[in-house]
């Protein structure tokens, strides 16, 4: 429970009260002027909780306006992310398409393409061979005929020689 909302319940607490004993008092002919007293003292905290139950309903409101300008950016937010997702996933096609592209040229075989995307993806030779369901030596071999058809050197320029087209030189 807030703050705000536990002082309301005791203003309303302290207003009951006087106003309980005003109705007593009032079958009991009290004086005037205790009578005003009691009134005004019931008034006085009908008023304070009037107040910060009005305040409730305004934090409320904002609040509320705070959650929709929050829910209309996050939309905003995810629209953007489904935007993004879809070019780089159309960029991924274009250039799992162009490394197709590329393999094909070099004429690698079936399963040499296969090796050769797995150590693009970093996997090393016995990870290759896992992966595949080959032996380690058959792993090895295929990708040095990999390299040797394309005319690298190594994995690492196989791995060089695709990331130079994701990334711009400076000034590009």
């Amino acid at each position: 429970m807030s703050r705000d909302v536990g002082l309301l319940l005791l203003l309303l607490v302290l207003a009951a009260i006087p106003a309980l004993d005003l109705a007593v008092d009032l079958r009991e002919g009290a004086s005037v002027s205790h009578l005003i007293t009691e009134a005004l003292a019931a008034l006085a905290a009908f008023a304070g909780a009037a107040w910060v139950g009005l305040g409730l309903r305004r934090d409320r409101n904002l609040a509320l306006v705070r959650l929709a300008s929050t829910e209309q950016e996050a939309g905003q937010w995810r629209a953007e992310a489904a935007r993004w997702r879809a070019d780089a996933e159309s960029a991924a096609r274009g250039f799992g398409d162009a490394i197709d592209a590329e393999f094909e040229r070099w004429g690698l075989s079936a399963a040499e393409r296969e090796v050769a995307l797995l150590l693009l993806k970093g996997l090393s030779h016995k990870e290759v061979a896992a992966a595949r369901g080959t032996t380690e030596r058959t792993a090895r071999q295929q990708a040095t005929t990999v390299y040797q058809k394309s005319g690298l050197a190594g994995r690492a320029e196989l791995a060089s020689y695709f990331l130079d087209a994701l990334i711009p030189a400076r000034g590009e």
